[in-house]
């Protein structure tokens, strides 16, 4: 196509000839300039090196202009696999980020824990005397008097006293590691 003693001039002229008409070309579809060089440019510097096998009858403008055109659409396309790849993560982020904030938002704060508080409360009472049992459960439950739950059970009030306040410690010592979310409920509750 080219002699090698004009090559690089034929070449030179080719180059010049179509790098703005190709550049804009390839511009008008990808919308940065930088690109559009970068594509110009790897399409002559193929054309250049392959010169020698290219067909002497060769239409180099519509050669060059399918092959600025081709090279613009595979950017294209690399770009909009990019998106869709950035546009799914963001989608992902984006539902798990609505999870969290609706798991967090019917957190119920005095709820937290409340299932196990419930099972250390049983378990502590399960675990008291009788006596003392049925008197905590007569006082807190039945909301008795402790005149009352004396009265009914034929004991001294300061028998039942001891009771209470037995059942109130093994109660503080068993939930000892909750006594600042219970605190901590209460104030939520008290803001409310």
């Amino acid at each position: 196509m080219f002699q090698d003693k004009n090559a690089y001039t034929a070449f030179s002229s080719v180059f010049e000839r179509y790098k703005k008409p190709y550049v804009l070309f390839a511009y008008s579809y990808i919308r940065d300039m930088d690109e559009a060089e970068d594509i110009y440019m790897d399409v002559m510097l193929h054309f250049w090196e392959n010169r020698d096998r290219l067909p002497e009858d060769l239409h180099i403008p519509s050669y060059l202009l399918a092959a600025v055109k081709n090279r613009a659409l595979n950017y294209l396309r690399h770009r909009q696999v990019i998106s869709d790849t950035h546009s799914g993560l963001l989608e992902h982020e984006q539902r798990e980020l609505n999870f969290r904030i609706s798991t967090l938002e019917a957190c119920e704060p005095s709820q937290l824990f409340a299932d196990e508080i419930k099972h250390i409360i049983d378990d502590t009472l399960n675990h008291m005397p009788e006596r003392t049992k049925v008197i905590f459960f007569m006082s807190r439950y039945e909301n008795k008097t402790n005149k009352e739950i004396a009265q009914k059970l034929s004991l001294n009030i300061k028998t039942v006293e001891y009771h209470i306040g037995k059942a109130l410690k093994a109660l503080r010592t068993n939930l000892k590691d909750y006594l600042p979310l219970f605190f901590i409920g209460l104030m939520y509750h008290g803001l409310k």
